[in-house]
């Protein structure tokens, strides 16, 4: 195993990591039912885990604002089950092909990020309760 070192690996992270979303028969039928253009996520998800991971401004979007839509389209009813589901492929695949620092960070913001995600899909859902 080696640390995360650069774009490549990244991107090595986020397409196999992918690929087991994917084909989960939990999270599959969600992603596979709202991303229609995967080779365009997968840059833009490599993107934004470059961003996170080695401080550079290659990603440009809003997160919150995806994840909420997301839940949109889902009638709201994406649980925190689904992302604890997420995370343990998220951990499953980092422990696979990486170590190190780097990989640790990503573990780190990964469950900061759910968490907060979470609570803006939950908030966003109140909100149009008004």
């Amino acid at each position: 195993m080696k640390e995360i070192e650069n774009k490549k690996d990244v991107a090595h992270l986020v397409h196999t990591f992918y690929d087991k979303v994917r084909k989960d028969e939990v999270l599959g039928p969600i992603f596979n039912g709202i991303i229609h253009d995967w080779d365009a996520h997968l840059g833009t998800l490599t993107d934004f885990w470059e961003t996170q991971l080695f401080l550079k401004r290659t990603y440009e979007g809003n997160p919150i604002l995806a994840h909420q839509k997301m839940d949109d389209e889902m009638n709201g009813t994406i649980t925190p089950e689904h992302f604890g589901r997420w995370m343990n492929l998220w951990f499953e695949t980092l422990d696979q092909l990486f170590t190190g620092e780097r990989a640790w960070i990503a573990k780190n913001r990964a469950q900061k990020m759910s968490t907060m995600f979470y609570i803006k899909i939950f908030e966003h859902r109140q909100g149009q309760k008004s």
